[in-house]
């Protein structure tokens, strides 16, 4: 079943990335954390940036919010889904500007691309929002709630990545442009911020379930 959207989660979203700010470059900064601290978080990102296809963009994504995440895997991968949903807000508000600021109409493919790869990217920022949500009620539950909870967001935010990668398939019949360039490139990087917070979504399940 697809998540509702509530204008509260929209307002949880705002305030999450308002306190994710990245980590300053002091000895200690306001949390208190020391540069010894910090380098721990920041290696426990990395290693667990490893498991992902793009460890890399995880690492450099993730590793500004060394002092939020810490060394604890459920922020982690909090963390990881909003800024996936970050980066899939934005593209579904760039492909909708473009489908209005371009004419298209006289090429049906490209029209079409547009539409659907909106609608796609609108579809998994409903996904993401749901895991996002979910991960958040994860605190003090049961065993049972638990396993119930993250089956909701590895669905989801598996959903979610398909529904991207939809995007990307419907321009395989669109003539090559600037346009269709542009698109699949900006398409590509925020797969990629799927695929590493679904990655991350799994490996955390895999830890706390035996």
């Amino acid at each position: 079943m697809k998540p509702q959207r509530p204008l509260i989660l929209s307002l949880l979203f705002a305030a999450t990335l308002f306190l994710l700010r990245p980590v300053p470059t002091a000895a200690a900064d306001d949390s208190g954390l020391s540069a010894n601290a910090t380098a721990n978080c920041t290696q426990f990102i990395r290693s667990s940036c490893s498991i992902t296809l793009y460890p890399d963009v995880c690492y450099t994504s993730l590793s500004r919010y060394a002092n939020a995440i810490q060394q604890d895997p459920a922020s982690l991968t909090r963390v990881a889904i909003t800024i996936s949903l970050a980066n899939s807000r934005r593209m579904a508000a760039y492909v909708s500007n473009l489908s209005h600021v371009g004419d298209y109409g006289a090429d049906r493919r490209a029209a079409s691309a547009l539409h659907d790869c909106f609608t796609n990217f609108d579809d998994a920022v409903d996904e993401i929002r749901g895991s996002l949500k979910q991960m958040r009620q994860i605190n003090d539950v049961d065993a049972p709630s638990f396993r119930f909870q993250m089956s909701n967001v590895q669905t989801w935010m598996s959903a979610a990545l398909t529904d991207q990668e939809t995007c990307t398939d419907g321009f395989e019949d669109v003539a090559d442009g600037p346009m269709k360039v542009d698109v699949c490139a900006k398409a590509e990087k925020v797969k990629k911020h799927t695929s590493n917070a679904l990655a991350l979504v799994n490996s955390f399940v895999e830890k706390r379930i035996p």
